[in-house]
């Protein structure tokens, strides 16, 4: 067969293809609007506010997506596009408001992107504190706030702003960090005189900096969002920050992937009012204040591994309560509905002056 006669058979079977996914994306919709009608109706008999978002379900059905893949996209490629079928499915129901960490352009607004999809409405915020408040307050349904990087550890802001919060983690979210030098028009390396990015992603360069513009002063601001805003309007200047921010200030890539790690990864934590219920692959997280007393710590880890309970993560903050005291943040695997996980926190609290459940969440499926 002729090439071009090939290749006009292929282009019609994809437009078959493509009409067929049209008629399952409507149907899918179709079946959201349904769910809607049936909460408010439960919802209305009940005197009680419709959950619409459900986030262990969401984790189910992504990691479903990508147990059934069988090529040749990737599974995590496959769950991102039925992420945004979901995002725009939900949408009908109840569009969700996202509070991050601002202004546009930051990892956090990525972050909440990808855990939230395109058919949320993000809300940027000033600070880490601000996104827990509107959240506590009603003004925005969820929040997404940074707590882990793969090089440069623990956000202690973060950590800190749950001691004196009420709200749950819904949710994780995992994202390659992948820094870039952004500048203007007419900005090229050898015209670069400042440098701006977030503390964490200048430490994130260091190397790169050291290297390549080793004379070239550095400071630090708010967020990467806000320096990719000022490497708009000031000439000369340069600023760490990725993809999303250059797309959305219009800035050119002066260079590519300068962070010194490849592995280079930023953990998100999704802030809600309501517990989650287990989705079959849950995280929990606590904060745990040990009395002052040689072995505390020890007494705190030891029910999770007298039940074969494994921790993901474990740090220390001061409790700012009283001078060398100390709070530890605790995740580990499970949901606090299991039974054994029952048992641990009866075993935790005898070891402890505070217990805090921060929640239960299903882990990042993608």
């Amino acid at each position: 067969m002729d090439p071009d006669d090939k290749l006009k058979s292929i282009r019609e079977r994809i437009d078959a293809i493509d009409s067929q996914l049209l008629d399952l994306i409507s149907e899918r919709a179709r079946c959201a609007q349904e769910v809607a009608e049936v909460k408010l109706e439960a919802s209305q008999s009940e005197d009680a506010s419709p959950i619409f978002y459900r986030p262990e379900r969401e984790a189910q059905v992504l990691r479903a997506i990508q147990e059934r893949n069988r090529g040749p996209l990737a599974s995590d490629y496959m769950a991102s596009i039925f992420r945004e079928i979901m995002s725009s499915c939900l949408a009908l129901e109840q569009p969700l408001s996202v509070a991050y960490l601002g202004p546009e352009g930051t990892y956090s607004q990525a972050a909440a992107l990808k855990h939230f999809g395109q058919s949320a409405i993000p809300m940027g915020q000033a600070s880490i504190y601000k996104v827990f408040r509107q959240v506590e307050e009603r003004q925005c349904d969820y929040g997404v706030v940074p707590v882990e990087n793969s090089t440069e550890g623990m956000v202690g802001q973060t950590l800190d702003c749950f001691l004196e919060s009420p709200l749950q983690i819904s949710g994780e979210i995992e994202l390659p960090v992948v820094h870039h030098l952004l500048a203007g028009e007419q900005v090229d390396l050898d015209s670069i005189q400042l440098v701006l990015g977030h503390e964490q992603a200048l430490g994130q360069c260091r190397q790169w900096l050291d290297s390549h513009l080793p004379d070239v002063p550095r400071e630090a601001v708010a967020s990467n969002g806000e320096a990719a805003r000022r490497a708009v309007g000031e000439a000369g200047v340069a600023a760490i920050a990725g993809a999303l921010a250059a797309q959305l200030h219009d800035l050119q890539t002066v260079a590519s992937a300068i962070q010194d790690s490849s592995t280079n990864t930023t953990r998100f934590l999704v802030l809600g009012r309501e517990s989650v219920p287990p989705s079959g692959h849950d995280k929990t997280s606590l904060l745990v204040s040990a009395r002052n007393r040689p072995g505390a710590l020890l007494g705190l880890l030891r029910p999770f591994e007298e039940n074969g309970i494994s921790l993901t993560r474990i740090d220390s903050r001061p409790s700012k309560t009283e001078k060398w005291t100390y709070v530890f943040y605790i995740e580990c695997e499970g949901h606090l509905a299991d039974e054994v996980m029952t048992e641990v926190m009866g075993q935790i609290e005898e070891h402890s002056i505070m217990l805090k459940r921060l929640g239960s969440y299903p882990r990042a499926p993608i």
